[in-house]
């Protein structure tokens, strides 16, 4: 009886662990389950619209869209630089099985590609990381583009389609100031800060590479935009989805205080001549022309110069590279005169006391002559300015020493960099002792015959065409110390004048005299500028000093005639003038490199062209405008612009495009000036 009862014991023990794992089992089951039945459930309800995002963004892209680039404009509203459409061909490396050279060679039977231009593409290509596009030509035709687009389907990796390029209306009368825009290089990119912005490996994207766009390059980019495209599994475009575009924020509009008129004006009158016109308001200090020439066609830079055509500008005895507004350095030659007059009623020398001119004075063994053979006679400070007379300045800058120089030449604006927005000016040389102990290492001393030479603006003084506006401007304005502006605005933010600055350190009477003698320099029959001088507007008067600067030695020649001369010998002619003289409203300065006729011929005409547009323009100067006066005709060349046969030896002045470190020693300096 034992046995049976102990085999039904085992059977329920077994039975009751049976249902105990069976209920663990089910219990954990049951949890999985459970746990599984919540998630879906928050997947399915709580994280609906996170998931429908997600897989939406497996099907669109946002593709960049560069910004539309700033406009530049001039001080009236006028356009400088902007946009327009460009018909483009673009081609894209899916993976690297694609055949580039072959895809090449099909688009050179639609557009010119030569083989040397597709090597090179071949090259961009490859080195371009996968899907992003490479510019094989810009600026299509209509035909081009349509052809193109017809075949689309057949050219897999090929696309055709409308960007924009900029271009700059007036070619190349503003290059050097605004500057153009050029495709990003691999220098350009960096791996923090602005230019690590993906929008630079856009092929439509470009940088700004010289003047105002380089300068004001963030401002001009603007903000990116995203065009919103269907994909397909290997990233390719469908179709686009207009509804989900970002609009591009275009860059920020630039105001300049340039104007148009005037400075077109002056690179028309410059004609095929080297050198440059600057013009400023003697009032504001703005800067309503700054033209260098010869100057070159900006739009040609945006679309990619060639090497031959890159060397052919650069190589060009002209340099229409180079901006001769600030960065070519001249002597000023008699144009410094006006300086040298203002340091010696500083310093405390009578402008009444009077110096024999006789065309020639003896002086440390040797003839220091007068541009004009024979003399000027008997002359004060007045005279002087008016004759050009360089006995004069001789004498008087050796009585003083060139400190004072100094001095009176950097309150005027001269060895200075301004504040104007844009790089690239050279300060040039204003000598002095100090000076020269740091240069010259070679003869540290100043010598009294660095002054001789010094008075008449030649040896140790270089100069650039800003420089002498800005001499100019403060000499009329005759209370402040102006400082040229050259960005009007920026996005609509207007840019301070800088009423701060300093008064002249002369007194009104200083300022009166010199003055004075420049306005019979212009309008005094005997001064050296009187009939190239003559505005023909009623009774405005404009007031000027000449200057003509050597740049070879004239010793043993008979005169300094330019005819047989090589250009790069003959001397560089300077003008500089301000008008209205009752009421100054602009002063304007012109360097005419190599031109060799002298200030008064190859100078005042033109600076006489460009101040008459400014006073025509002038609201506020129109009344007094009356009927044109018949024009003075133009007085024959002056024979003999320099010095006599017997000049002793002179070294070329500092020219463009550098001030020297150290220019020539003192036995060889100028000795004879120009008018």
């Amino acid at each position: 009886m034992a046995e049976p009862s102990i085999f039904f014991s085992e059977v329920n023990e077994r039975q009751g662990v049976f249902h105990r794992r069976m209920f663990l089992l089910g219990g954990i089951a049951g949890l999985g389950l459970g746990a599984l039945g919540a998630r879906l459930a928050h997947l399915q309800i709580i994280e609906t619209q996170r998931y429908e995002k997600l897989s939406a963004s497996n099907q669109f892209n946002f593709r960049l869209v560069p910004p539309p680039r700033g406009l530049i404009v001039d001080r009236n509203g006028a356009i400088l630089a902007s946009n327009r459409p460009n018909f483009r061909l673009l081609v894209t490396r899916e993976d690297n099985s694609t055949d580039v050279e072959g895809t090449l060679k099909t688009l050179a039977t639609f557009v010119p590609l030569d083989e040397a231009r597709q090597l090179r593409l071949i090259k961009d290509i490859k080195q371009t990381p996968k899907r992003v596009p490479v510019s094989v030509f810009e600026d299509m035709s209509w035909d081009e583009f349509s052809a193109i687009n017809i075949r689309a389907p057949e050219l897999p990796g090929v696309t055709a389609d409308m960007g924009e390029v900029r271009v700059y209306p007036h070619g190349g009368a503003f290059a050097h100031v605004i500057g153009y825009v050029a495709k990003v290089n691999k220098e350009d990119l960096t791996p923090t800060g602005p230019n690590s912005d993906p929008i630079l490996l856009n092929p439509g994207f470009r940088i700004g590479r010289q003047g105002v766009e380089k300068a004001f390059d963030l401002d001009l980019r603007g903000k990116a935009g995203a065009r919103k495209v269907e994909v397909d599994a290997n990233g390719r475009e469908v179709r686009q989805d207009e509804a989900g575009d970002i609009p591009s924020t275009p860059g920020k509009r630039i105001e300049l205080t340039l104007d148009v008129d005037i400075q077109n004006r002056a690179l028309e009158v410059m004609g095929d001549e080297s050198g440059a016109i600057v013009m400023m308001d003697c009032r504001t200090g703005d800067l309503l022309c700054m033209a260098s020439s010869p100057s070159f066609d900006a739009n040609r830079f945006v679309r990619g110069l060639s090497g031959p055509e890159y060397r052919a500008l650069a190589q060009y005895e002209r340099k229409p590279l180079l901006d001769k507004v600030m960065t070519g350095t001249y002597p000023p030659g008699s144009t410094f005169k006006p300086t040298v007059a203002l340091a010696a009623l500083t310093a405390g020398v009578d402008p009444e006391v009077r110096v024999h001119c006789s065309g020639g004075w003896y002086w440390g063994g040797r003839t220091w002559r007068c541009w004009k053979h024979g003399g000027h006679g008997s002359q004060n400070m007045h005279d002087a300015i008016k004759n050009s007379c360089d006995i004069y300045f001789y004498q008087t800058a050796l009585r003083m020493g060139p400190d004072p120089i100094a001095k009176a030449a950097h309150a005027m604006g001269f060895g200075q960099i301004f504040d104007i927005g844009i790089p690239g000016q050279k300060k040039g040389v204003v000598g002095s002792r100090e000076w020269k102990r740091k240069a010259v290492k070679r003869e540290p001393v100043w010598q009294p015959g660095d002054s001789v030479s010094y008075g008449i603006g030649q040896g140790y003084v270089a100069v650039n065409a800003l420089q002498l506006a800005v001499m100019t401007a403060r000499l009329a304005n005759g209370k402040k110390a102006l400082n040229p502006r050259l960005i009007k605005s920026v996005g609509g933010v207007e840019r301070p004048h800088g009423d701060d600055v300093p008064d002249l350190p002369f007194t009104k009477e200083q300022l009166d005299y010199v003055r004075g003698g420049m306005v019979a320099v212009a309008n005094d029959t005997g001064g050296t500028a009187y009939r190239q001088s003559q505005l023909g507007l009623g009774d405005i008067q404009m007031a000027g000093k000449t200057g003509t600067a050597q740049v070879r030695s004239y010793a043993g020649l008979a005169s300094r005639s330019s005819a047989g001369v090589t250009w790069r010998l003959k001397d560089h002619n300077l003008f500089v003038a301000f008008a209205p003289v009752d009421d100054p409203r602009y002063a304007v300065a012109v360097i005419v490199e190599h031109g060799g006729l002298g200030g008064a011929t190859a100078g005042a005409p033109r600076a006489r062209e460009v101040m008459r547009v400014a006073l025509m323009k002038d609201p506020e100067l129109r009344s007094r405008i009356e009927t044109p006066m018949p024009m003075p005709e133009a007085p024959e060349p002056l024979e003999a612009e320099g010095v006599a046969p017997e000049a002793p030896t002179v070294t070329a002045a500092p020219t463009a495009p550098a001030a020297p470190a150290a220019p020539a020693p003192a036995a060889s300096t100028p000795t004879g000036g120009a008018i």
